[in-house]
């Protein structure tokens, strides 16, 4: 994987080839936490909205650590928070609290 390929990029190259998407929209929120622990400039908190069919029958627990696992390489070192919202097709949307 490229050296100057954003965290941003990878996190969307990565989950691609692991789960498949039908939907996949990652977004950057790092500019909402200056200041905060964690906080990387060149981004550390992200949001991940994904739809695949890999997560049909599967727990939202379940579906959640497919995608961590697809990020293992990033966790821990480049990802401090991930907010995620992980659907099969078919699956009505999550109502978010925000």
């Amino acid at each position: 994987m490229p050296v100057s390929m954003s965290r941003l990029a990878r996190i969307e190259m990565l989950l691609q080839q692991a789960l498949e998407p039908e939907t996949l929209q990652v977004t950057d929120d790092s500019a909402a936490h200056a200041g905060h622990g964690g906080f990387d400039a060149q981004g550390s908190h992200f949001r991940v909205r994904i739809v695949s069919a890999q997560f049909v029958g599967r727990s939202r627990l379940a579906r959640h650590r497919l995608v961590y696992d697809a990020l293992a390489s990033m966790m821990h070192h480049e990802i401090h928070a991930l907010v995620l919202d992980c659907q099969a097709p078919g699956d009505p949307p999550e109502v978010s609290a925000h």
